[in-house]
């Protein structure tokens, strides 16, 4: 009994782990998410870039990522992928609580950004 309400309390109930049901995250979320990583892991881009984005699949709580992105060039393509690899992978676990099998990182385009100093326009 309560003092405050006069009123019985029952005690908790504990609902065995397979009858509590489960929560489905759409794929759609999580590509969200993984497009936003890719944006914060590649950093600068050209403003004339579209923005990174990503198409998921996730099957049994496990996701495989497609990310889709334009870079400025000269750069290290490997290591800015790599980069974004590691972290939709970190993200992704991180917010989601899902395992990911697979990022493949696909470089749409590349921006050519001149060197600072160099003079615009034709180059012979």
């Amino acid at each position: 009994m309560t003092a405050e309400t006069g009123e019985l309390r029952r005690p908790l109930t504990v609902v065995p782990p397979g009858e509590r049901g489960a929560t489905r995250i759409a794929d759609r979320v999580v590509a969200k998410i993984a497009s936003q990583a890719a944006r914060e892991a590649i950093g600068e881009v050209p403003d004339e870039a579209a923005p990174a984005h990503a198409t998921v699949v996730v099957h049994h709580d496990v996701a495989r990522v497609h990310v889709h992105l334009e870079l400025g060039y000269p750069t290290d393509i490997g290591a800015r992928c790599a980069r974004v690899r590691r972290h939709v992978v970190e993200r992704v676990r991180a917010l989601v609580g899902m395992e990911v099998s697979e990022v493949a990182v696909q470089v749409e385009r590349l921006h050519l950004t001149p060197a600072h100093g160099a003079a615009q326009g034709r180059t012979r």
